[in-house]
Parts: structure tokens; C-alpha cells; sequence
């Protein structure tokens, strides 16, 4: 069975460094790189491409809003000319600096607020789908699995990874838990890999009340700006690696080619 890791990545800011970048791209096959909305700038998103090109790496954009005083984690009302050009922007910037290095930008992955937003709104889930598929219909759209962007999605036909995230728990809807909530993180290595190994084999969510919900899932994302990114990230590829699972970049991996 195949399966992706994949992390937010190049999001400098005042809220989050970057050190662990370098490391993180050892071990994950994905990388969501920052645009320049929420964090980040041409400079990071130069660092990221280069490395991910050396460790064969895909790259993906990891559009925001644009608010980089919130993180891209502030809900914002625009129409929908205004959310279009939004990506749209953001995955040409990416996709220029790859092509100065001879590579592209090989799937897309909404950040933060207008990610949630979408995942809650089948409408908003619709613009982004359309949006993407207009840009390329080859390009893999990575979205949370259950959610309105995976059904959005699907009804265009487009190429669909469905992910997990292996930091964070669930609540019985499907949704994650809101960060505001004690219980939203999962910090400890030990305990996100066996989440995550368990949500792959099962190919169900483990909710934080017990409730198991079936559902598709290609890849496990790892956020970038916790402090046990690295730590988690190490402990849950040996895991799965030990477990017989087969690590692919988005790209590579047999639905997609």
C-alpha cells in the first residue's frame, strides 16, 4: 500500500521559524510551500524548491489569504473573483521560482482559514475546485478527507489526495478540533504515530471521542510550525515504513501516473 507525507513548508514569519525546513524535507515526500500570503517570501520559496528538488520532493502551493498578521488563520468574507485571483497568484509565483530550477508545482493545498472555510462550505469548496481545475487539470488537489472539498472535487473529476493530519485530533463530524481547544494538538511523536498508523490501515479517522469514521486516505500531513514537527515526522515515516507501507510523492504515486 502506498502512502504520502507531506508538510507545510517556507513559512516564515513572526510566528514561526524555519530551521527545521532542511531536516523536515530528509523525511517527508510532499512539501505545501508558502506563497508569500500567510508567511514566507520569494526567498523561502527559492530554499524550499531547491532542496525538494535535491530530495525529490513534489511541490505543491499553499494558498492564503492574504493576512500574515493572523498566520492566514482569520476568517475573511471575499467575493469570489477576489478568492480565484487569490490562487491563482500564489501558484504562479510558486510555479515561476520552480521553473528557474527546472521544476513545477505538482498539486495545490489551501492553508489555514480558507481551507477550513472551504471544508465547512460546499459553495467556497466548489469556487477553490473550479478554480484549480482551470489552472491545470493535471495538478492534485490535496484536500482533508470527508470534507466539501473532497465532494467538490470529485465532481469535477479532478486528481484527489485525501489527507490526514497526523498532529491533530478530530472531532465526530469529521472536522478537526478548533485550535482554541485544549485537546487540538497531538504533541507527542509516540502518540501521532500510532494515530496515524491506525487511521491508514483502518482507513478511518479516529475521532478524540473514540468514533471511527471510514474514508479515503493517500497521504499524512505533518504541520511544519509546531515545535514536534521534526520529532513526529521521524517517529511516524519509520513507523509506517516498519508497517509495510510504501512512501511516494504525491506525483509518483500509482493513482496519479
Amino acid at each position: 500500500m502506498e502512502i504520502n507525507i507531506n508538510c507545510d513548508l517556507g513559512e516564515k514569519s513572526k510566528f514561526h521559524s524555519i530551521e527545521n525546513d532542511p531536516a523536515l524535507l530528509d523525511i517527508v515526500n510532499s512539501a505545501n510551500v508558502a506563497c508569500g500570503y500567510h508567511a514566507g517570501d520569494n526567498d523561502t520559496m527559492r530554499m524550499v524548491v531547491q532542496i525538494s528538488k535535491k530530495n525529490g520532493v513534489s511541490i505543491g502551493a499553499h494558498p492564503s489569504f492574504n493576512d500574515p498578521e493572523n498566520f492566514g488563520r482569520k476568517r475573511m468574507n471575499l467575493n469570489s473573483s477576489e478568492i480565484s485571483k487569490l490562487i491563482i497568484d500564489q501558484f504562479q509565483t510558486l510555479n515561476k521560482i520552480a521553473q528557474e530550477y527546472g521544476e513545477k508545482v505538482t498539486h495545490i493545498k489551501p492553508h489555514g482559514a480558507l481551507n477550513n472555510m472551504a471544508c465547512e462550505d460546499l459553495e467556497l469548496a466548489t469556487l477553490l475546485a473550479k478554480t484549480i481545475y482551470q489552472i491545470d487539470k493535471e495538478i492534485i488537489y490535496l484536500v482533508p478527507t470527508g470534507s466539501k472539498m473532497e465532494i467538490a472535487a470529485k465532481k469535477l473529476n479532478m486528481k484527489i489526495a485525501c489527507e490526514i493530519f497526523a498532529d491533530r485530533n478530530y472531532e465526530d463530524n469529521g472536522n478537526l478540533v478548533s485550535r482554541k481547544k485544549p485537546h487540538a494538538l497531538i504533541i507527542n511523536p509516540e502518540q501521532a504515530k500510532k494515530h496515524v498508523l491506525s487511521m491508514v490501515k483502518n482507513q478511518s479517522l479516529n475521532c478524540h471521542s473514540g468514533k471511527q469514521i471510514p474514508c479515503e486516505i493517500d497521504s499524512v500531513c505533518i504541520h511544519g510550525d509546531n515545535e514536534s514537527s521534526l520529532a513526529t515526522a521521524k517517529s511516524i515515516k519509520k513507523n509506517l515504513i516498519d508497517n509495510g507501507l510504501k512512501l511516494k510523492p504525491l506525483n509518483l504515486m500509482k493513482k496519479f501516473i
